[in-house]
């Protein structure tokens, strides 16, 4: 079967009433989810011709990990997201399989090639040799997209013995493409790099980094791109077999001669449960955008039950310090979203008292809360959101004063979720400790101290609660400042 008449059932799947969405229970409010079906690792990000593009992984036959196509939504506002036809359909003896998930058109990029929105990807078929090989695909008008005839553009990895080779990022400096891919090889996850000066032809360089031995035997989703000067650079990737770390980030300075990163910092990138396979586009405005995938694997996801499963996380702006430590911040746009808003000077929050009477509840929230931990005498404090009214439900974001750290306790958090996630964090000079919180029915996304934590919940629709506890003592909410979300997302 040709690749149009693939993407044509592909398509007509996702418009079918057996494939809809079975209950809303657990569906986001403004964030990026498929329309039906599975979504995993953004792919293709890319601001093309006055919209943002965000690829995905996709099987739009049933909720689960099947043979992969490419999703496809676009958004000129990075709030409001337009669900297109779907891209990519494996089709072809180099992405095709017959049955089974051992098959189709694995993660990658997407670039401007002097105004064709081109697709780079690895075609996967399980048993093959090479399994996995890099493609091309391209569109006159950004939605119906041609394979090329000539692929694969790299016929597999440059040595044999190694553990995948996959999800190429692609980028241009120059007037030359360049090409990180995925890789793993004596128990070392390396992002092997890549030249060419026609997306056809391609010079393998070689490793632009690697593992030390405890960094993952491969790694996932390579990301390498300059930040805070042309000669500084990030390479974000998804280390697999690295304990707790699903995502990792190492900046440094990056020789295109050589093809070297020389890595003077490195630091995990997300520490929530729920984040992996991230990726970066620059936009019109010269920012560096994030977005990752709100799931992980192994998780029992839920929302499978009802028919879909998976989710993006909020886009997020991205700078590099000068000591190289890399900052997450929501994009501004989804300032748009803010609705009824809700602001408190100091409040005290008594200890085994709590403070929940300021009128806040629902299941999309921002709250930007100011804790004053110098003039509080408590030892821990913080907020609970989805909270049910019996108690026995609710998601946990806590500070320890003794500890220096933050984290989201979602073992009340509803169904089939558990674990406490944590990160350091210290108030700054001034004593204020500042939490920035996204709740959207199914997640929550904490913002503090410069890190990020994402986390996927499950709890029943009237867990709408949201309280103020204290533990040993007497906390001071310095500031407050809550808005009701409103619902936009996809159509």
């Amino acid at each position: 079967m040709k690749h149009q008449e693939r993407i044509a059932l592909a398509n007509g799947a996702l418009g079918g009433e057996s494939h809809a969405v079975k209950n809303e229970r657990y569906r986001l409010r403004y964030h990026l989810m498929p329309a039906v079906g599975w979504m995993n690792d953004p792919n293709g990000l890319i601001y093309f011709k006055g919209k943002y593009h965000v690829f995905y992984q996709h099987y739009p036959f049933a909720p689960k990990q099947g043979p992969m196509y490419w999703g496809h939504a676009v958004s000129a506002d990075l709030v409001n997201w337009e669900h297109l036809p779907v891209a990519l359909a494996p089709s072809e003896p180099y992405d095709y399989v017959t049955d089974g998930i051992g098959g189709g058109c694995w993660s990658g990029s997407a670039v401007d090639d002097n105004g064709t929105l081109t697709l780079i990807y690895t075609g996967h078929v399980d048993g093959r040799k090479p399994e996995e090989v890099q493609c091309l695909a391209t569109s006159a008008d950004g939605i119906v997209f041609e394979k090329a005839a000539f692929n694969p553009v790299i016929e597999g990895p440059p040595e044999e013995g190694g553990f995948g080779f996959r999800d190429p990022k692609v980028w241009r400096r120059d007037g030359r493409w360049h090409m990180v891919v995925g890789y793993g090889k004596d128990g070392n996850g390396k992002a092997l790099y890549y030249r060419s000066d026609d997306l056809r032809v391609w010079t393998f360089i070689g490793a632009a980094a690697e593992g030390d031995g405890a960094m993952g035997n491969m790694w996932e989703c390579p990301d390498l791109f300059p930040l805070g000067g042309e000669d500084r650079h990030v390479l974000i990737v998804s280390p697999m077999n690295m304990g707790d770390t699903k995502t990792l980030y190492l900046s440094g300075s990056f020789d295109y001669e050589s093809g070297k990163l020389d890595v003077r910092y490195r630091e995990r990138l997300d520490y929530g449960f729920d984040f992996y396979a991230p990726q970066t586009l620059l936009d019109e405005r010269g920012r560096r955008i994030l977005i990752g995938w709100m799931n992980i694997w192994g998780s029992d996801m839920p929302e499978r039950e009802d028919g879909w499963m998976g989710a993006m996380t909020l886009p997020r702006e991205l700078r590099l310090t000068e000591d190289g430590l890399l900052v997450m911040e929501p994009v501004e746009e989804l300032q748009a979203l803010r609705g009824k808003h809700i602001s408190f000077g100091a409040h005290v929050v008594a200890e085994g008292v709590g403070l929940s009477h300021l009128g806040i509840h629902g299941d999309a929230l921002e709250l930007i809360m100011a804790f004053d931990a110098g003039a509080s005498s408590a030892r821990a404090f913080g907020v609970r959101v989805r909270c049910s009214a019996d108690g026995g439900e609710y998601t946990e974001i806590r500070y320890d004063r003794e500890k220096g750290n933050v984290s989201v306790d979602r073992d009340r958090s509803g169904a089939n979720v558990k674990g406490v996630a944590e990160m350091e964090l210290w108030p700054d000079a001034d004593g204020i400790v500042m939490l920035r919180l996204f709740v959207d029915r199914t997640s929550v996304e904490l913002f503090a101290g410069n890190r990020a934590m994402s986390n996927r919940i499950y709890p029943r629709p009237d867990s709408l609660g949201v309280e103020w506890f204290a533990e040993g003592g007497d906390a001071v909410l310095r500031s407050l400042d809550a808005w009701e979300m409103r619902q936009e997302g996809p159509e």
